[in-house]
């Protein structure tokens, strides 16, 4: 098995990779150009399964936090956009849901989250600033959910300059 590279992980203070995915309606989003709102971008393994629902039940409880920091929340997940869209209208997500399903994991590779031995995206979220560039990121391994606490901590950061940037995962 060859799991994600911590190593291709993008560092704090890095720029963006620029990547297009698909929305749920099959339209395409690039994420990572400057110029682009703050975005807390969220890898996910697999739409439907338990950890990844509750999640994103989280992350839609907290959103009108995100919103008023000005922060858009995308998910993205290799599940088809199909997939995407059932699971966003059974779950009444209301951010962006993305398909990195063809080329195949494409955006989770170059944000070195993905697992090519399992074929998908590993745990990784990184909120991204304005100017095309990481301001934080945390990559937790399989099973285990990342607490809407360290988003808002990184928002938080985000809004206020003086408290820097930092790598939660290294």
């Amino acid at each position: 098995m060859t799991s994600a590279d911590p190593s291709a992980v993008p560092s704090v203070g890095a720029p963006v990779p620029v990547v297009t995915v698909t929305d749920t309606h099959g339209a395409p989003v690039t994420v990572g150009a400057p110029c682009a709102p703050p975005t807390l971008l969220v890898f996910v393994p697999f739409a439907f399964s338990r950890t990844c629902t509750a999640e994103l039940g989280e992350l839609q409880a907290g959103l009108p936090e995100l919103d008023a920091a000005g922060v858009r929340l995308l998910a993205v997940s290799c599940d088809p956009m199909f997939a995407l869209r059932a699971w966003a209208e059974q779950d009444g997500y209301t951010f962006g849901l993305l398909s990195d399903f063809w080329p195949h994991g494409r955006a989770a590779r170059a944000f070195g989250v993905f697992d090519d031995g399992q074929g998908f995206a590993r745990r990784g979220s990184f909120l991204l600033d304005a100017a095309g560039v990481v301001r934080w990121s945390l990559v937790h391994p399989g099973g285990q959910a990342r607490p809407f606490a360290a988003y808002r901590r990184a928002v938080e950061a985000l809004a206020d300059p003086a408290a820097g940037v930092w790598d939660a995962h290294r």
